[in-house]
């Protein structure tokens, strides 16, 4: 069995406990028109330009990006990386994109580096059935969720679906999921309105459960910026900036009203 993987990151340590890979899987059914990954939308392996600058010649070249990857070239991946794993108390997240838009492979890809004793993690919007959620709870010890907005109207507007599917996967996984933490990208003029961050504070204040361990507050960056040249889309953030160090405190503090544990960035 092979998955699709847009790309490998190793010494990651923003995905989850310790250092970690990170494997970002191809394919997503939204469509955020903040994407910093558009190379994950994709299901597909696609052909871009990359474009090299050297002194004041610029040099471009065709890359293929998205391959298939076995379960054994994953777990050999993890262990050439056990020793920092190990002692960090680290493991592996699966990312995209959106893992359980590859079903199949990523349970048995759990499965796998549950049996070779990786600690696992799985980063999603929450937009799959349910079903493969009840799949994967067993085989994966930390759920990376993303809220985006709690509004349905707005939600579909700026990422393409209803939040509806979301939020019914977030309640379950409260339920039954051992460990959760909310990830919540903070996207200027998107959902940072002083309205839709009390419905979201308040959210988070009525979801406490024990397998609710941290908010993660991701504010909005322009480093995908340059891929979407690269992948002939549309930048729809145009001049749009991140927000300050001044707002994100802010956020940080009415957050952790909840007595969630609160954190600025992954």
């Amino acid at each position: 069995m092979k998955g699709i993987i847009f790309s490998v990151k190793r010494y990651s340590i923003h995905d989850g406990p310790g250092i970690r890979v990170t494997f970002y899987m191809k394919g997503c059914p939204l469509s955020c028109i903040w994407c910093h990954n558009p190379e994950g939308i994709s299901p597909l392996p696609e052909k871009a330009v990359r474009t090299n600058r050297v002194g004041g010649k610029s040099f471009s070249r065709e890359e293929e990006v998205g391959r298939f990857y076995t379960i054994k070239e994953i777990i050999n991946i993890l262990d050439r990386e056990r020793v920092f794993i190990d002692q960090s108390g680290g493991g592996v997240t699966f990312s995209g994109g959106e893992p359980l838009l590859q079903p199949d492979f990523l349970i048995e890809v759990l499965k796998a580096c549950k049996a070779n004793g990786y600690h696992t993690a799985v980063d999603t919007a929450g937009y799959s059935s349910s079903d493969n959620y009840r799949t994967i709870i067993p085989f994966t010890d930390l759920f990376l969720f993303d809220l985006k907005h709690l509004d349905d109207a707005r939600h579909m507007e700026v990422t393409g679906v209803s939040n509806v599917l979301i939020l019914e996967n977030f309640r379950l996984l409260l339920e039954n999921a051992n460990e959760i933490m909310i990830r919540i990208p903070v996207i200027p003029g998107i959902n940072d309105d002083k309205d839709h961050l009390e419905r979201m504070v308040k959210f988070i204040a009525d979801s406490k459960t024990t397998a609710l361990k941290k908010v993660n507050l991701l504010p909005y960056h322009k480093t995908g910026s340059s891929k979407y040249k690269r992948f002939n889309r549309i930048n729809k953030m145009e001049g749009t900036e991140p927000p300050s160090k001044e707002q994100m405190r802010l956020l940080k503090e009415k957050f952790g009203e909840t007595g969630v544990k609160t954190k600025i960035g992954g």
